[in-house]
């Protein structure tokens, strides 16, 4: 009896955790939703990267799946829509406690993150934990949404290049629609 007692708190706590933690998570998830649409933004890049810098681009969010997953999609203006310009495709969705993300990546491969909240609870951080494919060309290593109102919003993405030389990019997007 006495084991009872002591294990009846035990397991209160941990399905309180649980429920803690999924409701981030899912907090997280209904907040990146709030972003689907249409933006345009600029980006740069540490190390500056001629290719890249202050250069415009576009991103898509859409909510799909009866709400399961979101799609995001980054697009440079100006690229046709054809086989021969490939545009990074990352799909958000929760998997049991977490929320997650597979980056379709245009180096080849696809890193999964895991989110976890920012201590200011402004950012919803994406660590990586794993990629399948090869990361011969470099692969994403880190990803961070910041929602500063609903027509503001900053990506930040690290990708690590061949030899572990990381690049920092920071998209400023403004919603078009």
């Amino acid at each position: 009896m006495r084991s009872l007692r002591f294990l009846l708190p035990v397991v209160l706590m941990t399905l309180c955790t649980m429920a803690f933690a999924q409701s981030d998570a899912q907090k997280s998830f209904d907040e990146l939703k709030t972003l689907a649409g249409v933006w345009k933004g600029t980006v740069t890049a540490n190390p500056p990267q001629a290719d890249w810098d202050n250069k415009p681009v576009w991103a898509s969010l859409r909510v799909t799946s009866r709400g399961n997953a979101i799609v995001h999609e980054m697009k440079e203006p100006g690229t046709p829509d054809d086989m021969t310009h490939d545009d990074p495709i990352t799909m958000f969705y929760l998997d049991g406690d977490q929320l997650v993300l597979t980056h379709y990546c245009d180096a080849g491969n696809r890193p999964r993150m895991a989110a976890k909240k920012s201590v200011d609870g402004k950012t919803i951080d994406f660590d990586f934990t794993d990629v399948a494919g090869s990361t011969q060309y470099g692969h994403m290593h880190h990803a961070a949404f910041t929602v500063i109102d609903a027509n503001h919003h900053t990506e930040d993405w690290t990708f690590m290049m061949p030899g572990d030389k990381v690049v920092h990019a920071h998209l400023d997007m403004q919603r078009t629609k």
